[in-house]
């Protein structure tokens, strides 16, 4: 476990977790953790140092396992056609025409059919894509020498409002954080959530078990340029304010949020849900406003939030340290097992207070 980077260490210790949890199968433990530690045998070092008994470890002399096999869908059960009647059909009558007439007008039906609920989202806040108020699809732009992919959602009516970077959890780019960059629009925000992976061909192209490694394997500081090219992206939009430009990220996500909000003074306000805490001793560069948002179950992350609160009061940083009761990491996720309506939504709207105060 020393040898592993900050973000390794923090994500092998997070799918320990889980797999005490039982959100995690062992096979999919030990592809993640063996997918970051580079080797069976090192996943198996790595996992007995968590605790795991002798049992529990992998065969170090073995490959990587493939995934699981998803079971195919079952086919629906065949149905015998209805016996053939010589009974003829009753005459229509006029009641199924009134039934008609209350079916939706087709300027209605058109709008309807185009929403796409996201896959398991359980919030209540949840905005399905082709929802009328949004306007949203996948932008590229120039970082570091390279093109990076983004998801852009903005309110459709037009107007300049000011906008929020978002960043994804360890899972990348998924249906879920595009969805919560269609509620920062439906709230008045241009929204631009990035795919941090876009140099290895997009988070949805990978192997699930292997994006985490993915995102660790790389340096923060690469992660951190991303976003500062995307803020620098957002304000060449015409329809931002570039003045009142914030970021919120979740998880790793939340880890890459404090540290943008230590790069980026340029940034007015930062919302980050669970990360890991930056180097204590940048804590005077942050010019941010910063909500931190904690689950007073997490005991892993709360463990640094003392010493960090302690660091930005001796910074004189603007910030407050929000710990919801009741809950643990990811309990924002609408779509993972963690998920608690009550805290999320009251999370949200705290996140959305702070940042109509900040920016």
């Amino acid at each position: 476990m020393k040898k592993l980077n900050t973000f390794q260490k923090y994500f092998v210790e997070e799918f320990y977790d889980d797999y005490r949890e039982g959100h995690l199968t062992r096979r999919e433990f030990i592809r993640r953790v063996a997918y970051i530690t580079g080797s069976m045998a090192a996943a198996a070092s790595a996992m007995s140092m968590l605790g795991c008994a002798a049992s529990e470890l992998p065969d170090p002399t073995e490959p990587i396992p493939p995934p699981a096999e998803t079971p195919p869908p079952a086919e629906p059960a065949a149905t015998s056609p209805p016996p053939p009647t010589d009974t003829p059909a009753p005459a229509p009558t006029e009641e199924p025409a009134a039934e008609e007439a209350a079916a939706p007008t087709e300027e209605a039906a058109p709008a309807e059919a185009q929403l796409e609920p996201v896959p398991g989202a359980q919030s209540p806040l949840s905005v399905p894509e082709g929802d009328p108020a949004v306007q949203a699809g996948d932008v590229t732009f120039t970082s570091q020498g390279d093109e990076i992919s983004a998801y852009l959602a903005r309110p459709v009516e037009a107007g300049v409002y000011p906008a929020i970077l978002v960043c994804h959890e360890n899972r990348g780019l998924t249906p879920h954080i595009r969805d919560v960059a269609r509620r920062f629009a439906k709230e008045g925000y241009v929204a631009l959530a990035l795919d941090l992976l876009s140099r290895e061909g997009g988070s949805a192209n990978q192997d699930a078990d292997q994006v985490p490694a993915l995102l660790s394997d790389a340096p923060p500081e690469r992660h951190v340029g991303d976003f500062a090219a995307g803020f620098d992206y957002l304000r060449t939009l015409d329809y931002v304010a570039g003045d009142r430009i914030g970021m919120t990220g979740y998880c790793f996500g939340g880890g890459i949020t404090w540290r943008c909000a230590v790069a980026l003074p340029e940034l007015k306000a930062a919302v980050p849900f669970y990360g890991p805490a930056p180097d204590l001793e940048q804590a005077p560069n942050i010019q941010a406003a910063v909500l931190g948002v904690y689950a007073e179950l997490d005991e892993r992350i709360n463990a640094g939030k003392d010493p960090l609160e302690q660091a930005l009061i001796a910074a004189g940083a603007t910030f407050r340290m929000n710990v919801y009761p009741g809950v643990n990491h990811a309990f924002h996720n609408d779509t993972g097992e963690r998920y608690v309506e009550a805290q999320a939504t009251q999370a949200w709207m705290d996140t959305l207070a702070w940042f109509e105060e900040h920016l």
